[in-house]
């Protein structure tokens, strides 16, 4: 699978640079006619456009400084988009911005930044992170349907030199819709998760555990990944498992607020695809995702119910669950429905595991992130991402939310 994966987004991305299509730098205008593309152009099954970034004619943002990227041009239909470089433990110092053009009104968007922290990861040194593809990259960014593009990034040092920017700089171009050949659960859908689409059977005590709990959370409702459209051909089909949830990690996406509920399911589609397609994880790095209309849903496969591991918290993924809002929420307050969302996944997971929403207990890093490997650290039993890797994630408005979800969480478990 991971074979076929890199191949096809290699040859996507040889097949898109042989036929460039510049269009003109204002809002609209005309524009060449496209190539038609083969049949079988390897982009019709991804979803995936990879586009290599290279040293641009011009700098636009100041006289002695030098930048790389894509002039503005024409693509195939795209509604989120990354930059990913080879090296996953490399950083990118500097900065990346985009604009998109409306696949609609054909009108430009004005740059808009992407958020360039290699935060969310798999662990260092486990077989995910060590499977030889896995690549780094800047957060996804939603911008809905589009096609066209420019791109810019810059070296944080004015002047400095582009070649000490990461190796292998390319665009992702990212698809949600393609190979959706289901009738996707309407957001919002109170049909319980079993998890896993075609999860592997695997008893690992977590139904035991959730019988013998002293403070079981109620289950809330959970789209499963049948229900936002899970192309399950593109991940890997075993799964892994750690021993328990103990600690709930708060994330957000910081791909935007722009979108709507309805288009949630496309939004983590695109995720997923990014993840896994563009940076060589094994699935989507999240186990659970929830809109800002409080909806839940269901993230890597391996069954809802269970300690199913992550590439979210670098250092801090084993014994741990990752639950993601999709949006930006450094400036912006979350919605009420979400944070209700989040304290009652939470309250069910912990509760699963007899552990208490607003307790703590030491875990051990397993490096790569904000604590060497081996360190030990208190953490509380649900942190923000930030408690475990030196990011602004989960957002100052959203993190500073966190003490209302252990005590909502707390009051379901009626504690």
């Amino acid at each position: 699978m991971r074979a076929f994966i890199a191949s096809t987004v290699g040859v996507t991305c040889a097949a898109a640079l042989a036929v460039p299509l510049v269009v003109p730098l204002g809002t609209g205008g005309a524009v060449a006619a496209p190539v038609p593309r083969s049949a079988t152009a390897p982009a019709e099954v991804t979803g995936v456009q990879s586009l290599a970034l290279a040293p641009l004619a011009t700098s636009v943002r100041s006289s002695d400084g030098e930048e790389v990227g894509l002039p503005a041009r024409e693509t195939e239909p795209f509604s989120l988009l990354g930059v990913v470089w080879a090296d996953p433990e490399e950083e990118l110092h500097g900065g990346v911005e985009v604009r998109t053009r409306d696949a609609e009104s054909g009108t430009w968007s004005g740059w808009q930044p992407l958020d360039t922290h290699t935060d969310h990861a798999p662990d260092a040194g486990s077989a995910e992170a060590d499977g030889g593809e896995v690549r780094g990259g800047t957060a996804p960014l939603w911008v809905g349907a589009s096609d066209g593009v420019q791109v810019r990034v810059w070296p944080e040092d004015a002047g400095a030199p582009v070649d000490g920017l990461p190796e292998g700089l390319t665009l992702e171009l990212i698809d949600p819709d393609t190979g959706v050949g289901i009738e996707v659960e309407r957001a919002g859908s109170t049909a319980p998760a079993t998890g896993g689409g075609d999860a592997q059977s695997s008893d690992i005590g977590s139904q035991s555990a959730a019988a013998s709990s002293s403070y079981p959370g109620p289950r809330p409702p959970i789209t499963t990944r049948a229900g936002w459209g899970a192309d399950e051909s593109l991940r890997e089909s075993a799964f892994a498992y750690t021993d328990m949830v103990k600690t709930v990690f708060v994330h957000h996406t910081a791909g935007g607020n722009n979108y709507s509920c309805s288009e949630a399911p496309a939004l983590i589609r695109g995720i997923y695809r990014y993840h896994v397609v563009s940076q060589g994880w094994r699935d989507v790095g999240y186990n659970f995702f929830v809109d800002k209309c409080g909806t839940i849903y269901e993230g890597r496969a391996g069954g809802v119910d269970k300690p199913v591991q992550g590439a979210h918290t670098a250092g801090f993924n084993h014994n741990s669950m990752g639950v993601a809002l999709l949006g930006s929420y450094g400036d912006t307050a979350p919605p009420a429905k979400a944070l209700d969302a989040v304290a009652q996944l939470t309250a069910w997971k912990l509760g699963l595991h007899n552990l208490n929403p607003k307790g703590s207990r030491n875990r051990t890093s397993m490096g790569g992130g904000l604590y060497a490997k081996g360190v030990t650290v208190k953490m509380d039993n649900v942190s923000g991402h930030r408690d475990g890797f030196s990011t602004e994630c989960p957002g100052q408005k959203l993190y500073a939310q966190l003490p209302t979800v252990r005590s909502t969480a707390a009051k379901l478990q009626g504690r």
